[in-house]
């Protein structure tokens, strides 16, 4: 911008107006309140442009996280479903090995899910065979 030459234009602004671009320009290092009112044209106009990229960019991100999130969800969908499969081909062999009887299983229900809670659900086998044993 500094080869161009610059133009003088009307400008109609209020006194109010005025007088905060004269108390304003000194203190935002500009030299002058023609200096100042160009910054501000500028910068508002920068300003403008940047909400159309918004506007443009916040769908596009937003479909990418949704994308993102949706394939998740379906990873961990599948993995529990493999979970539970296996959870329930352990239980299946357990009872057909074990003769346990409705107390038993009651009591063993509300230690084990009292025990989850206590450990935030991270299971360890080699816990699980320590506490066996030592009852």
């Amino acid at each position: 911008m500094p080869t161009e030459k610059k133009i003088r234009i009307p400008l109609w602004i209020y006194p109010k107006t005025r007088e905060m671009v004269e108390e304003m320009f000194p203190e935002n290092n500009c030299k002058s309140a023609s200096e100042f009112i160009e910054n501000a044209i500028n910068f508002y106009a920068g300003y403008l442009k940047q909400q159309g990229n918004v506007n443009y960019l916040a769908p596009i991100i937003t479909d990418s996280v949704n994308g993102i999130v949706l394939g998740s969800e379906r990873r961990l969908n599948r993995n529990l479903f493999k979970i539970a499969v296996e959870l329930g081909k352990l239980s299946h062999m357990m009872a057909a090995v074990n003769d346990v009887d409705d107390e038993t299983l009651k009591d063993l229900h509300a230690m084990c899910v009292n025990e989850v809670r206590r450990i935030n659900g991270t299971i360890d086998f080699d816990d699980a065979v320590r506490f066996q044993n030592d009852t």
